[in-house]
């Protein structure tokens, strides 16, 4: 099958290099590297791991980003956030637009979720037809699902 419904990956298999926009290097020679785990059918969704070695970088966010720190050590900070120090087992998340400071400390390995937003009135249809299939007892959200935590 060419498009599995059910993908299993792992976090620590070989990555390829992903090297970082040179102008947005500050200090160092950071090295950054990923591999891609799982793509959504529609292409709006992924997941990648992704690491990196000591260096200080700016990172310019064009998609929604939540990242979960594997291992290693580092200081994020932007306009109106304080730094931040983060390590194995930390949660962030960046907003599409957010421009960030990095401070690699210790080689970081992170697991990475990108979500591309849609237009408003495409995000609201979605909304609504997952609220009428749910009122006329269609397919609703299977039980333990994002939709419940909310």
């Amino acid at each position: 099958m060419s498009n599995p419904l059910i993908v299993v990956s792992r976090t620590d298999g070989p990555l390829r290099p992903s090297p970082i926009e040179p102008s947005w290097i500050h200090e160092g020679n950071p090295v950054a590297s990923n591999a891609i785990l799982s793509t959504s059918a529609d292409g709006t969704a992924s997941t990648i791991v992704w690491e990196c070695t000591e260096g200080k970088f700016e990172w310019h966010y064009d998609v929604d980003e939540t990242i979960h720190f594997l291992e290693g050590s580092v200081v994020i900070e932007a306009d109106g956030m304080a730094p931040q120090r983060l390590g194995a087992g930390d949660v962030i998340f960046f907003k599409r637009g957010a421009v960030a400071r990095w401070h690699v400390e210790k080689k970081v390995r992170k697991l990475a979720f990108f979500r591309r937003t849609v237009p408003g009135f495409v995000g609201f249809a979605i909304k609504v037809a997952g609220k009428l299939r749910r009122m006329i007892g269609g397919a609703g959200t299977p039980s333990g699902s994002l939709q419940e935590a909310r």
